[in-house]
């Protein structure tokens, strides 16, 4: 049975590359996955510093209620599931005729990712030794500078292989967009595998994760070659 099985397998998986069809739909659902994911990505990055950086400031009367707002934001949106946070933006917010889907989960896996982009930006700046902040202030320079050129450069090295991790979670939370009726590679690999038999099921399955697993394995190595870069401008 296993030897049916395998069997199965590899032929329905040379017919998914062979077929000009399932190709074209793969394709579809990769760009689908692709322009999410990056669009989502730049959301969270822009909106997790803003945060961050609103969270570091000193307490005051101006900054109370950004600060309260931002804290809010976070325990909300890291408190609760990602596909509930989905339902409510594409049924309840913008629960608007025409407006495009593609929109709508970018902007809350963006927030989503925003949240955990803020904690691990707060984070990597917190971990800079405040020597250095003191050292600026004595030089003459103002908190603003200090925070834009020493502070939040040397933090945000810190902070690469998190931001890193969180983007390729941010890939592979992506495959829920299916929920609010997009095509994505998971999808895609649920209508083509909707046969009757395991081998069937199974094939274009397996030939999405290696999809997955490619991104996934690319985003790592340019993550490593970035981090690499930044090492050798340290040792300069």
């Amino acid at each position: 049975m296993i030897n049916r099985l395998s069997a199965g397998l590899f032929e329905n998986i040379g017919t998914i590359f062979s077929d000009g069809t399932y190709m074209k739909m793969i394709g579809q659902g990769l760009f689908t996955t692709l322009t999410v994911s990056a669009g989502a990505a730049v959301l969270g990055l822009i909106l997790g510093t803003i945060v961050a950086l609103v969270k570091l400031q000193p307490n005051s009367k101006i900054m109370i209620a950004p600060k309260v707002i931002c804290n809010v934001y976070t325990t909300i949106i890291r408190g609760t599931p990602m596909a509930l946070q989905l339902f409510v933006m594409a049924f309840v917010i913008f629960a608007i005729r025409g407006f495009p889907q593609e929109i709508t989960a970018i902007i809350a896996f963006g927030i989503n990712s925003g949240a955990y982009v803020s904690e691990n930006i707060r984070a990597g700046i917190m971990s800079v030794d405040k020597g250095q902040t003191e050292a600026s202030r004595a030089l003459g320079m103002g908190t603003g500078y200090t925070m834009l050129k020493i502070v939040v450069p040397q933090g945000m090295k810190n902070v690469i292989p998190a931001i890193g991790n969180e983007l390729i979670a941010l890939i592979k939370e992506t495959s829920i967009v299916s929920m609010i009726g997009m095509v994505d590679l998971t999808a895609v690999a649920k209508i083509i595998g909707s046969g009757q038999n395991l081998a069937t099921y199974l094939a274009p399955t397996l030939v999405v994760a290696v999809f997955y697993l490619a991104i996934v394995y690319l985003l790592t190595l340019a993550i490593k070659l970035v981090e690499r870069r930044l090492r050798k401008s340290e040792k300069r």
